[in-house]
């Protein structure tokens, strides 16, 4: 609700001719600052109100903004205001909670049918935990440790392919700690020599499970990644750059 608050109030001090866009469906002149702002300003508005649904009705709220902003006598009085705003933020607060429900039942659903089919590949390793790797290239070097520090070039997208993080993309590898990176990764690391490149299916609950790290990454999501363990660092090495949505 804050939010709302403050978009009106910078759209209204800006631009007080919004109030009668309705009337006037012209296309709005964009040539000054103070226009392009209130265009922008009012287009969020317009994104966030049509976001809520039906819950609002266009008419009424361009009524009670002229309304407001004329100092007229409101058709509600503040104690009505507040208690409909209460209810409001209940309701949304509800159908939030129910779409993340069901956000996490879909996820959860189509993450299984992902490792299902997956692990029958060729090639597909399966550990007691549920993570799932493959070997392109098994290298010849070291294994490391949970107390090693890793070089790593690694793509993680998503089991409909959008991708989420990369460092080949970023032209740059990463280098952090072992233990200091989600349980899938933490794992497979330890189970690849130096020099390998593999490919990693990672159950939800070894990765972000139902927190997620919105909006790239859904709660419940499996993850996948491309990873190519480049070297090992020594234990006391600092980190080149963040772990990988960690």
């Amino acid at each position: 609700m804050k939010r709302i608050v403050a978009l009106f109030a910078v759209c209204l001090v800006v631009v007080p001719g919004l109030l009668m866009a309705e009337e006037k469906m012209e296309k709005p002149k964009l040539d000054t600052f103070e226009q392009k702002l209130s265009y922008a300003m009012g287009s969020d508005v317009g994104k966030y109100f049509k976001g809520l649904g039906k819950e609002i009705d266009f008419e009424t709220l361009v009524y009670g903004i002229t309304d407001g902003y004329a100092g007229a006598e409101l058709a509600m009085n503040q104690e009505e205001i507040v208690m409909v705003q209460k209810e409001f933020g209940a309701r949304l607060q509800a159908r939030q909670a129910a779409e993340l429900e069901q956000m996490k039942e879909k996820n959860k659903t189509a993450g299984l049918a992902f490792l299902e089919e997956n692990k029958k590949k060729e090639g597909v390793v399966v550990t007691a935990s549920g993570l799932q790797y493959k070997f392109v290239t098994k290298g010849e070097g070291a294994i490391p440790k949970a107390s090693d520090q890793v070089k790593v070039h690694y793509a993680g997208s998503l089991i409909d392919g959008t991708e989420f993080d990369s460092s080949i993309a970023r032209g740059e590898p990463v280098t952090f700690g072992v233990d200091q990176v989600i349980p899938g990764w933490s794992e497979a690391l330890q189970l690849i020599p130096v020099g390998s490149k593999v490919n990693l299916v990672i159950p939800a609950d070894l990765a972000y499970g139902e927190q997620g790290v919105m909006p790239r990454i859904e709660p419940n999501s499996v993850l996948v990644f491309e990873v190519e363990l480049l070297g090992i660092e020594t234990a006391a090495a600092a980190p080149e750059a963040a772990a990988p949505q960690n």
